[in-house]
Formats: structure tokens, C-alpha cells, sequence
């Protein structure tokens, strides 16, 4: 799979355990930053990534940040991104398949590193299942 990825000053650790994680299990990762703990706005990197999944629709995006809420807020402003906040691998699973989620979100002050294994393998397994989830996702975009 091929994944943009980015985050904020508070996600930077997390962000660079991720990145080397998946380029491990073989995937292909574009890092969009930022590379320092120095202070950055969430929604600027949450909209790179929008806007690259976007772009490239045959990619999925990870987002960090201290919880996730934020850049899942702003990633979900664009039409055609849906962001989905996971916590564990049963709610990476069940964006995947119910919600069709084309960007992964979770916090490095919320989950660990092995959480976040966990979530991301999730991710990888899971696909949509189509079916009555479909009409419910087409239903997303007003």
C-alpha cells in the first residue's frame, strides 16, 4: 500500500516509528512532515495529506497529532476524505470496512506504539465490504 503521511509537533515521535513500521512490513510511505518538534498548525498538514489521498486515490493517509481529533476535523473538510479517529484495531477495522475511510487518524498522547501496530495492521487487512455500507458512505457527501 502507499501512504501519506504527516503530523504536528506533538505527533513527530509517533509519526517516525509509523514511518519505518510500514516501510518494514514493505509499503510505500511518502513522509509530508514536519521533521521537528517545533510548534506547526495541525490543519496544514492535515490538508497535505487530504490533498494527496485526494490526488492519488489508489493511496490511503495517516494523520497524528497529541489525540487525532484535530487533523481528523480538518482532513474531513474536504470533500472526498473520510477521516476516521481509531483508537484500537477494532475501530481501524471497522472504518475500513463500514465507512470506507480513505485516512487513518489516532493521537500520540492517546495510543502506544504497539496500539498503533495494531491499528495500522487492522488498516492493512481491512478492505470495504460494500454492500448496505454503501448507500450509508454515498450519503456522507451532502
Amino acid at each position: 500500500m502507499k501512504f501519506y503521511i504527516a503530523t504536528d509537533h506533538a505527533g513527530i515521535e509517533l509519526k517516525d516509528y509509523t514511518v519505518e513500521l510500514l516501510k518494514e512490513k514493505g509499503h510505500e510511505v511518502i513522509d509530508l512532515g514536519p521533521y521537528s518538534k517545533d510548534r506547526v498548525d495541525y490543519p496544514d498538514y492535515a490538508h497535505k495529506v487530504a490533498s494527496s489521498v485526494l490526488e492519488d486515490s489508489s493511496a490511503h493517509g495517516i494523520l497524528i497529532c497529541g489525540s487525532g481529533i484535530g487533523m481528523s476535523m480538518a482532513a474531513n473538510r474536504h470533500e472526498g476524505i473520510r477521516a476516521a479517529l481509531c483508537h484500537d484495531a477494532y475501530t481501524a477495522t471497522v472504518a475500513r470496512g463500514h465507512n470506507d475511510a480513505n485516512i487513518l487518524c489516532f493521537g500520540e498522547r492517546i495510543v502506544g506504539k504497539g496500539v498503533a501496530e495494531s491499528i495500522l495492521d487492522a488498516w492493512i487487512a481491512g478492505s470495504f465490504d460494500g454492500g448496505r455500507h454503501t448507500g450509508r458512505v454515498a450519503k456522507i457527501e451532502l
